[in-house]
């Protein structure tokens, strides 16, 4: 398997252009920024996400002997070439949202300022694992908004496109508010909270359900969450209520019960009233099964007592919208400023910044894109994080990170807390527009050599 890290997970015409900007002698710095052109009315907002793995990939990202040496077999690229790439590290710098940022189409959520090779070199893996963790990060932040206070945990990887998919989901679902994930991975690397229950192959493999209970309390004396669902959900509910005294007697006290299929409000409903009835009103219901922020919405609205959610397929895939109009674009080269006038695929000019208001109660009122240096009122998004190809400061804990997005999160307006349509007003400021003009107006073909 190629390292995460590795200089070929790219596109090949990355490394094309590498080649003739090197055999034209082009070096000089350039700006590249990632946003995102354009909304689906699916999603009012995005969380931005995924920064501390992109400024891992650009302080680690290199060429190996032996990738070389495989670039060379293909005999696409000359000797000079392929020498110049022994060498070749990513020396610039970096501006960036911070993780768990808000932020809306047209606003740069990252800009690379670095020789042209480097900065177009990491293009790829850069949308790569900015696009995913964003896209993960904004769906989760659904259901954390659909279901306040709630227990939410993701329980995406079986269904995840691939391994990392599956693990850097469960990072961006907990950034943006989750409670956790069952993907153990993820709490040895990142220190998220692990949660997990049983399979239904637990209560299959014994002939007697309450014997299976019995022994996964004992195995799990400590996280004592039953499925209920495997052949009677409400039976099985009586069947805790008969065990809990029996588990009682010997230490041993049963945390909730998990309802995985059928009619979910109606069940907890049923199971809500066997446990109370019983003695049992510390045990939670949580329940899963192909949620997703709409479910758990309707669920609560309708008064289902509900104290949790294992949200995994729509969640890891995204699956209403499994992917972000997202680009990365030139927006300078050796001191002048550059844009794409493509039909649709116009880009603005110039490095940029973005200002952010807010009004007394602390809600967002409007953002203004507009070049760096031309400072307007409000909270500027974008800050420095890297130069010369290395942080500028340890990367902050998700603990802190978690913060930043519920405060995002807080700061919406109204509609997009309640997923309805809503227009955020982003401006275009008067200087990218004229620096705009000026680039059309210059914009002529160089003379050949």
């Amino acid at each position: 398997m190629i390292p995460a890290t590795s200089a070929l997970l790219t596109d090949l015409y990355q490394l094309t252009m590498l080649q003739g900007y090197h055999d034209a002698g082009m070096a000089d710095t350039a700006v590249f920024e990632f946003f995102v052109r354009r909304l689906r009315p699916v999603r009012g907002f995005l969380l931005a996400a995924g920064l501390e793995q992109a400024l891992d990939y650009l302080e680690q990202v290199r060429f190996t002997a032996q990738e070389l040496e495989w670039l060379a077999s293909t005999r696409r690229f000359s000797a000079a070439f392929l020498a110049s790439l022994e060498t070749l590290r990513f020396t610039g710098d970096v501006h960036a949202m911070p993780e768990g940022t808000a932020f809306f189409p047209n606003e740069p959520i990252l800009r690379v300022t670095a020789p042209i090779a480097e900065a177009q070199l990491v293009e790829t893996r850069l949308i790569n694992l900015l696009h995913f963790a964003t896209l993960i990060a904004s769906k989760a932040a659904r259901s954390v908004l659909m279901a306040p206070g709630k227990l939410l945990v993701d329980f995406g990887l079986r269904r995840a496109h691939g391994a990392e998919a599956g693990l850097l989901a469960a990072r961006a679902s907990y950034l943006a508010g989750f409670s956790g994930t069952s993907t153990v991975l993820a709490g040895e690397q990142f220190g998220i909270p692990l949660f997990g229950t049983m399979a239904h192959s637990f209560i299959q493999a014994h002939d007697d359900e309450a014997l299976a209970f019995a022994r996964f309390a004992h195995a799990q004396p400590d996280n004592v969450v039953l499925l209920i669902d495997t052949w009677d959900t409400e039976a099985a509910a009586r069947r805790v209520v008969a065990l809990a005294p029996r588990l009682a007697a010997a230490g041993i006290r049963i945390k909730g019960v998990r309802i995985d299929s059928g009619d979910l409000a109606e069940h907890a409903r049923r199971v809500r009233a066997i446990l109370d009835a019983g003695g049992l009103r510390h045990v939670i219901v949580f329940v899963s099964g192909d949620l997703d922020e709409t479910l758990l919405r309707d669920m609560l609205a309708a008064g289902a007592p509900i104290d949790g959610f294992g949200v995994g397929t729509h969640l890891d895939t995204s699956s209403d919208l499994p992917y972000l109009d997202c680009a990365y674009k030139l927006q300078e080269y050796a001191g002048r400023a550059r844009r794409k006038r493509s039909e649709g695929k116009a880009t603005w000019p110039g490095r940029k910044q973005v200002y952010r208001r807010h009004g007394d109660d602390g809600r967002m009122l409007g953002d203004v894109v507009t070049l760096e240096g031309d400072d307007q009122a409000g909270e500027p998004l974008l800050a420095p994080v890297m130069r010369g190809g290395r942080r500028l400061a340890p990367s902050p804990s998700l603990d802190t990170i978690r913060s930043r997005s519920a405060a995002s999160l807080a700061a919406l307006p109204e509609p997009l807390r309640r997923l309805e349509p809503f227009g955020y007003p982003v401006e275009i400021a008067p200087a990218v527009r004229a620096l705009a003009v000026a680039v059309d107006r210059d914009a002529i073909p160089f003379p050949s050599d």
